[in-house]
């Protein structure tokens, strides 16, 4: 599986990429946002996992430019930090398909993304 990570702490995103590409998953690594939609574009990768605050392109913003795709149907998993519920609601109502708030658990982010993929 194909997998996109667009998150600007390099800690978080690094660890959840060690943690991922472990799994066997193929990893697309972004720290900004315009990366990630053009990663997006060009690569095509089967789930998206990002940020909502990004530099040069927010997560919403990705939501909506995948969602707004007709080539393949990528799953869009959204992180936030605490206390961005209002933000979390505009993510779903773009068509995110799961989110996580920060901090999280990297098991449970391997859950979810399973899900994602319709794993059991």
């Amino acid at each position: 599986m194909k997998i996109l990570i667009a998150e600007d702490d390099n800690l978080i995103r690094k660890t959840i990429e060690i943690k991922l590409e472990r799994e066997g998953h193929e990893i697309i690594s972004c720290s900004e946002g315009v990366a990630a939609l053009e990663n997006i574009r060009t690569r095509l990768p089967d789930i998206v996992i990002t940020d909502i605050m990004l530099p040069s392109a927010s997560g919403l913003e990705i939501v909506s430019a995948v969602k707004d795709m007709t080539e393949k149907d990528i799953r869009v998993m959204v992180l936030s930090a605490m206390g961005q519920e209002n933000i979390v609601e505009e993510a779903f109502r773009l068509g995110a398909d799961d989110y996580m708030t920060k901090p999280f658990s990297l098991t449970e982010l391997s859950i979810r993304v399973k899900k994602l993929m319709g794993i059991k």
